[in-house]
């Protein structure tokens, strides 16, 4: 088995390629909103170096949302052309699902309220559990929620961009931050171990489904037009 994974959604970008037990290959570029010029030369230099060809694939994984919304479409669409091109299923993930999976990486946390800044002052908003394999699963729905309300909302150790967001509105000191916690981001390598364990299971879609996720229904819009009825 061999998987590709591509992380576009947090406004930087990385491309991990796995097989059954080992990372073959993963370059992470910090540079803010570079994706359309980098994602491709790195999924090329991947194949590359790993010697592999993309119809040696077993499937592309890749983080389908939310968060930022051009990052997010430019994921999809890279995603849903060369699984069409090569006949290849596509496993989405979700990029709030691979932040708590970046937070069990780095700091061992088996619980974690994954928060996104999504400006507007909202973040977006999911609680997770470590499972039997080594995954983090969503215990309940990813939300779109004021900071307040996420405040509520959150059950565990608040970590990602959106975390400090909601930080000052929760009473519960055993939610205090740090933060190393706070700055914790999800590369391709989350996508590609998460992506993993749902290929054996042959959790995965064609192409055709490969959609993004936004769950603001206006994402679309122009930032000057959010927020105006339609």
């Amino acid at each position: 088995m061999k998987l590709l994974a591509l992380e576009t959604a947090n406004e930087q970008c990385s491309v991990s390629l796995i097989d059954d037990t080992q990372e073959l290959y993963f370059q992470l570029d910090e540079r803010t909103k570079a994706q359309t010029q980098t994602i491709l030369p790195l999924i090329e230099q991947a194949l590359i170096q790993t010697q592999t060809q993309l119809s040696d694939l077993t499937a592309i994984a890749f983080s389908r949302g939310p968060g930022s919304f051009s990052g997010v479409r430019i994921n999809a669409a890279v995603a849903q052309a060369l699984a069409w091109s090569h006949d290849l299923p596509v496993i989405p993930v979700s990029t709030l699902q691979a932040l708590a999976q970046a937070a069990y990486r780095l700091t061992g946390l088996k619980q974690v309220s994954a928060v996104l800044d999504a400006r507007m002052q909202e973040v977006y908003i999911a609680n997770y559990n470590l499972d039997q394999f080594g995954i983090m699963q969503a215990i309940d729905e990813e939300k779109l929620l004021a900071y307040e309300r996420a405040s509520e909302y959150c059950k565990f150790t608040p970590i990602g961009s959106g975390a400090t967001l909601i930080e000052f509105m929760q009473e519960d000191e055993s939610k205090a931050l740090n933060q190393t916690v706070a700055d914790i981001k999800a590369t391709a390598q989350d996508i590609a171990t998460i992506a993993r364990v749902y290929a054996t299971q042959q959790k995965w879609v064609d192409a055709e489904h490969a959609l993004p996720v936004y769950l603001r229904d206006d994402a679309w819009k122009k930032i000057a037009d959010q927020g105006k009825p339609n």
